[in-house]
């Protein structure tokens, strides 16, 4: 699906919001600027989580409650430079939340994959005119027929 601008991004992960449930992992990826941030912002607006959903970047993760369902922000972008990226992950402790909230890991693919066998990938792509191009992958459990329901 095509959205023209960071406003358009952010809708759709409103619309996202209405489809996740406690216990679902996200993992966003895409180049800088991207767009991450953006549709993690609108997911939590569509949660009704309290405070401002920022990048995680410098504290790893974020947890913010209130709202229908609590949501867990994280960056795995800092951890690529690590020596063990997986191991880091797991020290995060993600999975001791992930029953109970929703998960979203910003440049987590090849790392936050560990943490269930279910999970929905998001793929942003830029493009020049500043619009993006996001795929939305399901991986195992219903997410599929989730997503049908919002694409409808």
């Amino acid at each position: 699906m095509k959205t023209l601008t960071l406003e358009d991004t952010q809708a759709l992960g409103r619309q996202l919001a209405g489809v996740l449930r406690p216990g679902d992992l996200v993992i966003l990826s895409g180049p800088l600027g991207a767009g991450k941030t953006a549709l993690a912002q609108g997911i939590g607006a569509g949660l009704g989580v309290d405070g401002e959903v920022t990048s995680p970047t410098f504290v790893i993760a974020r947890i913010h409650h209130g709202g229908r369902v609590p949501l867990v922000h994280a960056d795995a972008y800092r951890l690529g430079a690590v020596n063990d990226p997986l191991g880091e992950v797991d020290a995060l402790d993600l999975d001791a939340s992930l029953e109970d909230s929703v998960t979203l890991v910003e440049w987590g693919e090849g790392m936050a994959e560990q943490l269930s066998d279910e999970y929905l990938e998001i793929r942003i792509d830029r493009h020049d005119d500043e619009s993006r191009e996001i795929s939305l992958i399901p991986h195992a459990g219903d997410w599929s027929t989730r997503l049908a329901s919002l694409l409808k």
